[in-house]
């Protein structure tokens, strides 16, 4: 059976190779702006456009609630949110899942900077209705 190509494989690829050279390089127990700091320059050395702090609008009912901030989008295509948690809790990727709501983005990855590396891919709900389209 033939493996299905992810959504922008090679960037998350890109991002997720950045996330474990900052990860094996600092190790775990910094706070997350030392870590955004970090990736940030590894993301741009790998030639990627980086957008930190980015804020966005949170609408409620069509109307503008506030301004959220992301930590990171990457090539204005994918939302990236940082951790340092000893645990990961439990509302993370749903924040991410939010945070594509709220930018009409794709692909999110949640990078957690904890006592073990971990990534998770957070996908929109219109990215997987395009993709189960024929």
């Amino acid at each position: 059976m033939e493996r299905r190509a992810l959504i922008h494989e090679d960037l998350t690829g890109s991002v997720i190779g950045a996330f474990y050279d900052v990860y094996n390089t600092l190790g775990f127990g910094f706070l997350e702006h030392v870590y955004a700091m970090a990736l940030e320059r590894e993301l741009r050395s790998r030639g990627h456009q980086v957008g930190r702090e980015v804020s966005v609008i949170v609408y409620y009912k069509g109307d503008e609630l506030c301004r959220q901030r992301i930590d990171m989008v990457v090539d204005e295509i994918l939302v990236v949110e940082i951790k340092s948690t000893f645990a990961l809790h439990h509302g993370a990727r749903d924040q991410v899942y939010n945070y594509l709501r709220a930018t009409n983005l794709d692909l999110g990855l949640l990078l957690h900077f904890g006592p073990r590396a971990k990534f998770h891919r957070v996908i929109s709900a219109e990215a997987i209705k395009k993709s189960n389209r024929p």
